[in-house]
């Protein structure tokens, strides 16, 4: 997808390319539908913090190998658990929750990329931990925790509600049924939507566009705006305040003050 695109991670349940200051994640089990298991969560761990230690990197693409983007748990790998599966769902929840945790505190933006269906509490789940979301028209969401006598995980009892609002989240969340693409976009789940041919090409546009940015403002911005949502109005102003004095001494800032003023593109360097 980008150019000069390196192989980081090349095999296993998760990959991991690096291209242009991205970072490209990628579920790798596409024969069952990119579904969540503990070795598949470790894997994603390990590679959200091979990222976070990578200083290249400048925004992250979260995107799923196959037709789908992820269909949720491995619910043949839980069901084969028998009486064991309450410890092992201990183990996966605590997994996917180290995960989801790991994406929000990137302090890079992260993107993802969905085609086909974003279900469960992994699919969904990682869909609103993420800070843009590109979705193919033919994209399906679904909550599924009820479905199978469960219930929500990945942070969507917190997230899905602050983003969607109540009363659809607990429609989702209750009856389980599939949102589309458009009514996605409708309700705020969503960034945008367009033609699955074009999904690649819009992708790209936003992470080049995300990785062209102020990487310490981008940063400061999403931790505000992620512990916003946690937050009250004025709990979050003190907070702002310091982020905006700290961000105006860096080089970043008085270069995007200097390309303001003679109307130019800001070349930021992090510094």
């Amino acid at each position: 997808m980008f150019q000069g695109e390196e192989t980081i991670v090349g095999e296993g349940p998760v990959l991991l390319t690096y291209g242009e200051g991205i970072a490209n994640i990628q579920l790798n089990r596409p024969e069952a539908g990119n579904g969540f298991n503990i070795e598949l969560m470790a894997a994603l761990h390990d590679i959200i913090m091979r990222v976070h230690g990578d200083r290249r990197v400048r925004a992250v693409v979260l995107s799923g190998n196959g037709k789908l983007f992820c269909g949720g748990g491995d619910v043949k790998d839980f069901a084969a658990k028998g009486s064991d599966l309450p410890d092992y769902l201990r183990m996966a929840t605590a997994w996917l929750q180290v995960c989801v945790a790991g994406l929000v505190n990137l302090e890079v933006p992260v993107i993802t990329r969905v085609q086909g269906y974003a279900t469960g509490g992994a699919g969904l789940g990682l869909v609103c931990c993420t800070d843009i979301v590109v979705c193919g028209a033919s994209a399906r969401f679904m909550a599924g925790g009820t479905r199978v006598g469960m219930a929500p995980d990945a942070g969507a009892t917190s997230t899905l509600s602050k983003i969607v609002g109540f009363r659809r989240a607990m429609d989702m969340v209750l009856t389980n049924r599939f949102v589309d693409a458009e009514e996605a976009l409708r309700i705020g789940l969503v960034t945008s939507v367009v033609p699955d041919d074009g999904l690649d090409a819009e992708v790209l546009r936003y992470a080049r566009m995300v990785a062209a940015g102020a990487p310490k403002s981008q940063a400061a911005t999403k931790r505000l705006m992620w512990n916003g949502m946690g937050r009250g109005f004025e709990a979050s102003l003190p907070d702002e305040a310091r982020e905006v004095a700290a961000l105006s001494g860096t080089g970043d800032a008085l270069e995007g003050l200097r390309a303001v003023i003679e109307r130019r593109a800001p070349r930021f360097t992090g510094e």
